[in-house]
């Protein structure tokens, strides 16, 4: 015959899941909110030609995606990303007469940048701008994925969980005894991070100025970026004597 296995001893009983009065529970939310530097900085590129022969339009995007990926290699480190997200050629329709007749193509080369450099960022984006039939969009701030400021908001947000339990605790008279939970409840789509949005056009030249003068770098401020975290802790706590 087995033996009866011993009592349970009131430490490692599972607790009630609401608390009881002799193991009280205390549930609190811990918040963070930091306001730090980007990281990295995102600009879109479209490479644009036109022409009344398909072949042309096509050798001539060639040619103008070349200059403008050369261009960003120049900056060697300073580009950590680069990537062609997409390319399109597409026949203009002549609006007169029965038949399809090709008025024209359009081509379309989007290239995807990703900069480290701050520094260079506003040099590259002049003299992208500066290119013919360029666009530039962004910069678009951010933050690596991996970023040190995501695990330090985490870590103040517990802190502050951890806190304000303890001065509930001491306000009756108590302390707490132990951790039950701890719930990471921040929500990325709640609080996103601060991105911003500008497209840069080619600078007008001055007055005077020669064909092969470079229009000066523009002067782009970083945006600083809202970083936030939330957790969820429940503890036990001594009774208080009420």
């Amino acid at each position: 015959m087995a033996p009866n296995p011993p009592p349970a001893s009131p430490h490692n009983q599972p607790a009630a899941p609401y608390g009881t009065p002799d193991t009280p529970h205390i549930t609190v939310r811990g918040r963070a909110h930091l306001e730090v530097d980007p990281e990295l900085a995102r600009i879109h590129i479209t490479v644009n030609a036109r022409g009344a022969d398909r072949r042309d339009t096509l050798t001539d995007l060639t040619r103008r995606n070349t200059l403008a990926l050369d261009l960003l290699k120049t900056h060697g480190d300073a580009v950590e990303h680069l990537a062609t997200s997409a390319l399109t050629i597409t026949p203009e329709l002549g609006r007169h007469g029965r038949g399809e007749r090709v008025r024209a193509y359009h081509g379309h080369v989007h290239i995807t940048a990703e900069l480290t450099d701050f520094t260079a960022l506003g040099e590259l984006t002049t003299a992208l701008a500066d290119l013919e039939l360029t666009r530039v969009d962004g910069p678009w701030w951010t933050l690596r994925p991996d970023s040190p400021a995501h695990r330090t908001a985490r870590r103040q947000a517990v802190h502050e969980a951890v806190q304000r339990a303890r001065e509930y605790a001491e306000a009756l008279d108590t302390a707490l005894a132990a951790l039950l939970e701890l719930a990471d409840t921040d929500d990325e789509d709640t609080h996103p991070h601060t991105l911003t949005a500008q497209t840069t056009r080619s600078p007008r030249r001055t007055r005077g100025a020669g064909p092969d003068d470079e229009p000066a770098p523009l002067d782009l401020e970083p945006q600083r970026q809202h970083i936030h975290a939330q957790v969820t802790a429940r503890f036990t706590m001594a009774p208080p004597q009420l």
